[in-house]
C-alpha cells in the first residue's frame, strides 16, 4: 500500500468517527483520534517531500477506483504524487496537525469540541484531495470540499449572527469564482477532449494561436481557458474583487484562521495556477492579467491592513496581500518563487494567527489592539513566537552582498525578496515598485501590531472584555462558550469612521464607545494576563523554527537556476533564464526590499513608541484618505448597493407579488377560499328547520317531474 492512501484517507476516517460519534464517544477520544490521524499523515508526508528533495523519489500516480465513465469522458479517481504535491502535503499536514494540537487548549471550554475537530479533519481531507488530483474533475471535488468545510468552520458558532453572515458571505463569493472555474473545466474538456491534467499539459502547446468562440466572439483559446480558470483562483485565494469574504471569515475560531487562511484553502488558487503553468505559458495575456490582479491585490490589502485595529483582521489582510505576491510572481513566470513563498508563508502566517489566538486567550477574548500594550512580560513565549513571525513576514535578513557570500535571513526574506527580484528581472519595473512599496507597508503594519500589543503601557482596563473578566473574578459568574464566541465588535467599528483621530490612536488615548480620556480607567485595572497552556505553546515553538529556517534551508530547491532539472523536473513551467537573471539584478534592486523593511520599521517605531500621538494627527490630517481605507475602498458598500439590495428587492417582489399574491392567491389559498365559500352556502341550508327541508324536497320533486315531462 502506498503511503499516500493513508495520508489522504486517515483524516477522512477520523472526521467520520469524531463527527458521527460526537459526544457519545467523549471529548478526549474525538480529539485524540483526529489529532493522531493528522500527526500520522504529517509523519508520512515528510519522507515523501525529503525523497523528492534528495532526488530518490519519482512522480507516481496511485489508482483508487474508476469514478466516472460517460461517453468520451472517463475519470479515474487517482492520487498523483510529484514535487508539487509533496510540497503541499507537508504544508497541509504539518499546519493542520499543529492546529489540531493547538485547538486542544484554545477550544477547551467549547461544548461542541468533537464537531469542531471533525470539521478540521474533513477540511484537511478535502484539501489533500485537491492537491493530489490527477484530473480537473477530481481537483474540483476537492475545491468544493474545502469550500463546504470552510463554510462549516467559519460558521462554527452558528448561534452568533455575525459568524453565520460571514459563512454565507464566504460561500456565496466563492460560488462566483467557482462558476468561472467550472466554465474553465468545461472549456478545457471541449478543447482537449480529456480532463486528465498530464494529458492537457502535454497538449497545451498544440493549441497556441488557435481561437474559440466565447460570448459571441472569437478569442484566443488558451487565453479564454486560462482566464476562466483564474477566476476560480481569484475566488478561492481572495484576490481583488472576490476578496471580501476573507476578512469577515475571521468570525470563525482562531485555529480556523490559521488552517484555512494561512496555509491551505487560500493557497489553492496559487497551487492551481502553478499546476497548470504550462497552459498559462501559452497565453501572455492571461499571465499579464494574473500579474496585474496579484499586484493590485497586494497593494490594496496592505494599505487596508495599516488601519485595522482588530489583531486578526490585520493578519487577514496581510494574508490577502501575501497571496497577491504569489500571484504576481506566477504572472511574471517565476512559478518556483510563487511556490516558495507559499511554502514559507504557511509557517510564519500560521505562527502569527496562532500567536494572535494566544494573545486573545490571555486577554479574555479581547481582539482590539488598542486595548493591549505591555504584554511582552506577561506572555513571553507568545511574544517571542509573534516576534519570529514578524521577523519572517517583514523579510529581515542579510543579502549576499558586500563580501557576504551567503544570504542569511528569516523565511520571508528569501521568498519575498526572490519575488521582488524576479519581477525586475522579468522586465516589469512597475510591478517591482509595487512589490517594494508593499514590503514597506507590510513592515509598518506588522511592527505596528507588535508595538501596540507588546510595548507601551497597559491599556487593559479600558476593555469591556477585561472589565467582564474582573467582574467575574469578584464572584458574579460567567457563562463562557469558547474563545471569540462573545464577538469582537463590542467597541463599535463605526467609531473609526466617525472619529479618525480617536480610532487611529497608538493607545495613549484609547476610547470606549466614544468616552473621553478622562473617563477611562487607566493601566491594568487589576487584570493579570496568563500565558497559554502547553498545547497552544508547542505549535508556536515548532512554527517558529519554520519561520526562522524554512527560507534558508530550502531556497536552493525552489529558485536556484539548477532547480529546474534537480527538483522540479517539469512539474511546473520553470524559466531557468529568469532565475539566472533574478540572481544578477543590480545591487539597489537587491537591497530595495531590505531598505523598505527598515523604513517601515522606523516609521512604526516613531508612530507607536517615540511619538504615540502621531498616528492620530495623521489620521485627522488625511481624514478622507483614512476613511477610505477604513471602509476598505468601499467594496462592501458598493457590492451591497449593486448586488445585495437588488437581490433582496427581487426576492421581496417574488415573495409578495409572485408567491403570496399570485401563486398562493390563485393556488392553494384560492382553492381553500372556494371550498370555504361553498361550505358557507351549503351551511345555510342545513339550519335544522323542517319547512326548509320540505321546501328543498319540493324544489327537487318539481325539477324531477319537469325533466320527466320534457322527456
Amino acid at each position: 500500500m502506498h503511503s499516500i492512501l493513508l495520508i489522504v484517507f486517515l483524516p477522512l476516517l477520523a472526521a467520520v468517527v469524531a463527527g458521527l460519534g460526537n459526544k457519545a464517544i467523549g471529548f478526549v477520544p474525538a480529539k485524540a483520534i483526529t489529532t493522531g490521524a493528522l500527526f500520522a499523515s504529517c509523519l508520512l508526508s515528510w519522507p515523501i517531500f525529503l525523497g523528492f528533495l534528495a532526488g530518490t523519489n519519482t512522480a507516481t500516480v496511485v489508482p483508487v477506483l474508476t469514478w466516472i465513465v460517460s461517453g468520451d469522458m472517463a475519470v479515474d479517481w487517482s492520487l498523483r504524487v510529484d514535487q508539487l504535491t509533496a510540497i503541499m502535503l507537508v504544508v497541509i499536514t504539518s499546519v493542520s496537525a499543529l492546529v489540531h494540537l493547538y485547538s486542544w487548549g484554545y477550544m477547551s471550554e467549547d461544548p461542541d469540541q468533537p464537531r469542531f475537530f471533525a470539521y478540521l479533519s474533513l477540511f484537511t481531507f478535502a484539501m489533500l484531495m485537491l492537491v493530489t488530483a490527477d484530473t480537473l474533475v477530481q481537483m474540483f471535488f476537492g475545491w468544493e470540499g474545502v469550500g463546504l468545510a470552510s463554510y462549516l468552520l467559519i460558521g462554527f458558532w452558528f448561534r452568533k449572527p455575525s459568524a453565520n453572515a460571514a459563512a454565507i458571505k464566504a460561500f456565496v463569493v466563492n460560488r462566483v469564482g467557482d462558476l468561472g472555474f467550472m466554465l474553465g473545466i468545461f472549456g478545457t474538456f471541449l478543447v482537449f477532449g480529456t480532463v486528465s491534467i498530464p494529458a492537457i499539459l502535454a497538449a497545451a502547446p498544440t493549441m497556441a494561436g488557435s481561437t474559440i468562440g466565447f460570448l459571441g466572439m472569437r478569442a484566443d483559446t488558451m487565453t479564454v481557458l486560462c482566464l476562466l480558470l483564474f477566476v476560480g483562483a481569484m475566488g478561492k485565494s481572495a484576490q481583488l474583487g472576490l476578496h471580501t469574504w476573507l476578512p469577515d471569515a475571521m468570525e470563525g475560531p482562531t485555529p480556523v484562521s490559521a488552517l484555512i487562511h494561512a496555509a491551505t484553502m487560500v493557497t489553492a488558487g496559487v497551487f492551481m495556477v502553478c499546476r497548470l503553468s504550462p497552459m498559462f505559458e501559452m497565453s501572455p495575456t492571461a499571465l499579464h492579467v494574473v500579474m496585474g490582479v496579484g499586484a493590485a491585490t497586494c497593494l490594496f490589502a496592505a494599505t487596508v491592513g495599516m488601519v485595522q485595529t482588530d489583531i486578526k483582521r490585520v493578519i487577514a489582510y496581510s494574508t490577502c496581500s501575501q497571496l497577491g505576491y504569489m500571484f504576481f510572481a506566477a504572472g511574471v513566470g517565476a512559478y518556483g518563487a510563487a511556490m516558495f513563498h507559499l511554502f514559507t508563508h504557511a509557517f510564519f502566517k500560521a505562527l502569527l494567527f496562532l500567536g494572535a489566538g494566544s494573545v486573545i486567550h490571555a486577554m479574555h477574548h479581547e481582539q482590539d489592539m488598542r486595548y493591549y500594550g505591555g504584554l511582552r512580560k506577561s506572555i513571553p513565549l507568545t511574544f517571542w513566537g509573534m516576534m519570529m513571525g514578524t521577523l519572517a513576514i517583514t523579510g529581515v535578513g542579510l543579502p549576499a552582498l558586500f563580501g557576504n557570500p551567503l544570504a542569511i535571513g528569516f523565511a520571508g526574506f528569501h521568498s519575498k525578496d526572490a519575488i521582488i527580484e524576479a519581477s525586475w528581472a522579468a522586465g516589469e519595473p512597475g510591478v517591482w515598485f509595487v512589490g517594494v512599496l508593499v514590503a514597506l507597508i507590510t513592515s509598518f503594519y506588522s511592527w505596528r501590531l507588535m508595538f501596540l500589543t507588546f510595548w507601551g503601557t497597559p491599556r487593559w482596563a479600558a476593555s469591556e472584555h477585561i472589565q467582564h473578566a474582573l467582574h467575574d473574578a469578584h464572584g458574579h459568574g460567567h457563562d463562557d462558550h469558547g474563545h471569540d464566541a462573545h464577538g469582537h465588535d463590542s467597541h463599535h467599528p463605526d467609531e473609526a469612521r466617525a472619529n479618525p483621530a480617536q480610532a487611529e490612536d497608538s493607545g495613549d488615548r484609547p476610547s470606549v464607545h466614544g468616552a473621553s480620556q478622562q473617563d477611562l480607567p487607566a493601566g491594568t485595572g487589576g487584570y493579570h494576563p496568563h500565558e497559554s497552556p502547553w498545547p497552544m505553546l508547542v505549535p508556536l515553538v515548532i512554527l517558529s523554527i519554520g519561520a526562522i529556517a524554512a527560507g534558508f534551508v530550502f531556497h536552493g530547491y525552489f529558485i536556484e537556476p539548477s532547480a529546474g532539472e534537480s527538483f522540479w523536473k517539469g512539474d511546473i513551467a520553470f524559466r531557468e533564464h529568469l532565475m539566472h537573471a533574478m540572481h544578477e539584478v543590480p545591487v539597489p534592486v537587491k537591497l530595495s526590499a531590505t531598505i523598505a523593511m527598515l523604513i517601515g520599521l522606523a516609521t512604526a517605531w516613531y508612530a507607536y513608541i517615540k511619538a504615540p500621538s502621531f498616528p492620530a494627527a495623521v489620521a485627522e490630517q488625511f481624514r478622507i484618505l483614512y476613511r477610505f481605507l477604513v471602509h476598505k475602498y468601499y467594496f462592501d458598500e458598493l457590492y451591497h448597493l449593486l448586488f445585495v439590495r437588488p437581490a433582496f428587492a427581487i426576492g421581496r417582489l417574488l415573495w409578495h407579488r409572485g408567491d403570496e399574491q399570485t401563486i398562493d392567491r390563485f393556488g392553494p389559498n384560492g382553492s381553500a377560499w372556494v371550498v370555504q365559500l361553498s361550505s358557507r352556502l351549503a351551511g345555510r341550508l342545513q339550519n335544522g328547520y323542517v319547512y326548509t327541508y320540505a321546501f328543498v324536497m319540493l324544489i327537487g320533486l318539481t325539477a324531477v317531474v319537469t325533466w320527466a315531462i320534457a322527456q
